[in-house]
């Protein structure tokens, strides 16, 4: 476990983007390779959203990625910059899938000290910034934040404390994994203030808003708004 003294740690879940193992619902209409290739881009943009929260009024943010102890290696490679200039670090989680990849996330951050920690998803790097430092904030006053999706997941979560059973059971992936959360943080008795409510990249459709809503603002993540003009410009 280790205690870097700063407050907040910002957590991005992600693995090795390996043809055939991440966004597996989007090869339906894309190859694996160019999944992967899109994966990449979610990462590299979500990395530089979150290194943006070190550079803003939130200075005393951690930003760590954590991943399956396979896909360390594989991860640091692809954010050695950040790892070289220590504004990143990856971490191999306890356990496999995603709920033991969150157990291990506030076990690992906020296990021995009280910290505000948020895991957050790989693939929603066209995230306002303000949404993630009003999500630290609203960890001041409550246990739990929680930031839906509109399919009945979550693309973030945070707590100040680890609460092993909070992730426990099955049903991450599924349209009701936020109802599933909810419950079990009300058996804790934990209170839970939400984030605003937000998309991530599962289907076509998803990339289809997301080509056209960076196409307005490709800023805010240039690296996919690159890839998703020339996907939109063969797909259509």
């Amino acid at each position: 476990m280790r205690w870097s003294g700063r407050d907040r740690v910002l957590v991005i879940m992600a693995k090795a983007p390996r043809p055939g193992a991440v966004k597996t619902r989007l090869t339906s209409s894309l190859s694996p390779e160019a999944v992967a290739t899109l994966y990449c881009c979610l990462l590299d943009d979500t990395l530089a959203l979150a290194r943006s929260l070190k550079l803003s009024d939130v200075s005393d943010v951690e930003v760590a990625i954590m991943c399956p102890a396979s896909d360390v290696n594989e991860l640091a490679q692809l954010a050695g910059a950040q790892l070289a200039n220590n504004e990143a670090s990856v971490v191999a989680q306890k356990g496999e899938g995603l709920a033991a990849g969150l157990t291990s996330v506030f076990a690992h951050f906020a296990g021995g000290h009280p910290r505000r920690v948020i895991a957050f998803n790989s693939d929603s790097p066209h995230l306002p910034r303000s949404v993630l430092e009003d999500a630290f904030e609203t960890l001041a006053a409550h246990d739990v934040v929680v930031g839906p999706t509109h399919d009945g997941g979550y693309y973030l979560v945070g707590a100040k404390a680890s609460h092993p059973t909070l992730f426990a059971g099955d049903g991450m992936g599924t349209s009701s994994a936020l109802e599933r959360l909810l419950s079990r943080a009300r058996a804790l008795e934990l209170s839970v203030a939400f984030a605003a409510p937000f998309y991530d990249i599962d289907v076509a459709d998803d990339l289809t808003r997301l080509a056209a809503e960076l196409r307005l603002a490709p800023a805010r993540a240039p690296r996919t708004a690159a890839w998703l003009k020339e996907w939109d410009s063969t797909a259509h």
